[in-house]
């Protein structure tokens, strides 16, 4: 531990984009994630931040705050909900079009403009799903520009993902309000 407190604590000479994972079943991925982008938009970084499964008529504080107040941040929200949400309701071949057009939607924005940071927000579940090639998106990795920084939500997070990955932090659930029946809440779960 001494040796993280060691490193200098501002960086030297030209950035290197690394690449950051948010695992695990407890709560705070996204959390975490939306938190390191308002962080590097604070600093003036430019931010593109896509959220995977949440439509954009979804209620959510974090889409209110970044639209209204955050230029610097450009939010992208799908067109399909993960199917914990949808149930026997999910329309696979739709589900598998919406994420497919998503990460579509990345690649040609990166293609398009500049970006100093990109939060691709559950995508993992999204590879894991099978809905993205999990050969696709490393390459998609290996291709990104050199001082783009990327961050990675969602549970089950593939060993390749992980091991090319510089953080993985994995959220440990213990204890959540679910179990006792307590539904998600306006402006702490969304």
């Amino acid at each position: 531990m001494a040796e993280i407190c060691e490193q200098p604590f501002v960086e030297q000479g030209p950035r290197k984009g690394l690449i950051h994972i948010y695992t695990g079943e407890g709560k705070g991925k996204t959390t975490a994630s939306i938190g390191l982008a308002v962080r590097a938009a604070g600093q003036g970084f430019k931010v593109l931040l896509v959220q995977f499964f949440k439509l954009e008529e979804d209620p959510s504080g974090e889409k209110e705050i970044i639209r209204e107040k955050i230029p610097t941040i450009e939010l992208i929200r799908s067109k399909v909900r993960h199917p914990c949400f949808t149930g026997e309701e999910t329309d696979e071949a739709e589900l598998k079009k919406g994420v497919v057009e998503t990460f579509e939607l990345v690649k040609s924005r990166l293609a398009e403009k500049s970006y100093d940071l990109i939060v691709l927000d559950e995508v993992i579940g999204a590879i894991s799903g099978g809905w993205i090639n999990l050969n696709e998106f490393l390459d998609f990795l290996d291709k990104r520009p050199e001082a783009l920084e990327v961050v990675l939500t969602g549970r089950d997070a593939p060993v390749e993902l992980v091991k090319k990955a510089d953080y993985v932090t994995e959220m440990l659930k213990i204890k959540h309000p679910y179990e006792k029946g307590i539904k998600a809440r306006r402006g702490i779960e969304f």
